[in-house]
């Protein structure tokens, strides 16, 4: 299955100001595009042909980093560009994924609080999220072009915390840039679909 670049599922310039089109031109047709084209080029004869990109990434980990860390980041931008969406973040959640942030993460505050702590601390590049694991919600950070799946957990939120992403923008205000994707930019109805999926 050769990887493929998605198109935007909204118009370059539709989640200022929170993030610039140039910041998307950039991270969408320049890095992530790099991610495909590396990635089919390392998928050739990797045995792994054919594969789901999902099991492209779990069985490439640990075994092939090349391949990985370009399926890792593509699996990651994929959804990465459907967890924002204009008018986005802010408090008024889905029922479902509100009353886990409530049993399992201390309500919405502490979450908030929590996810941009981690992305914060994650040192170097990489990605903060929301897990689903053993059925819990936990935050969780991880390098590169790692993500839940090679831990046992299912992502459903993930803010990529590499420079590329936020440095036109926010220069190095991390946090800032964090802010704003919990605030202004999560798409809590992605979240709810892909909860939905895993359960």
């Amino acid at each position: 299955m050769a990887f493929e670049l998605p198109p935007l599922p909204y118009a370059y310039d539709a989640l200022g100001p929170y993030m610039s089109a140039e910041t998307l031109e950039y991270h969408h047709d320049k890095h992530h595009l790099a991610y495909v084209n590396n990635g089919n080029n390392l998928l050739k004869d990797s045995g792994l042909e054919g594969k789901s990109l999902e099991e492209i990434v779990k069985e490439s980990y640990g075994k092939n980093a090349g391949l990985f860390n370009n399926a890792g980041q593509h699996f990651n931008h994929i959804h990465f560009w459907k967890w924002m969406k204009p008018n986005g973040g802010g408090k008024s959640l889905p029922g479902k994924i509100q009353a886990k942030i409530d049993s399992d993460l201390g309500g919405y505050d502490k979450f908030r609080t929590d996810f941009v702590q981690a992305g914060v601390t994650q040192f170097g590049s990489g990605w903060a999220w929301l897990t689903l694991k053993d059925g819990k919600f936990v935050i969780t950070k991880t390098p590169n072009g790692e993500n839940p799946l090679v831990h046992g957990g299912v992502p459903l939120l993930g803010v990529d915390v590499w420079e590329h992403s936020y440095y036109i923008d926010y220069r190095n205000l991390r946090p800032k840039y964090l802010e704003a994707f919990v605030d202004s930019l999560i798409n809590w109805d992605y979240v709810l679909e892909l909860y939905e999926a895993a359960v």
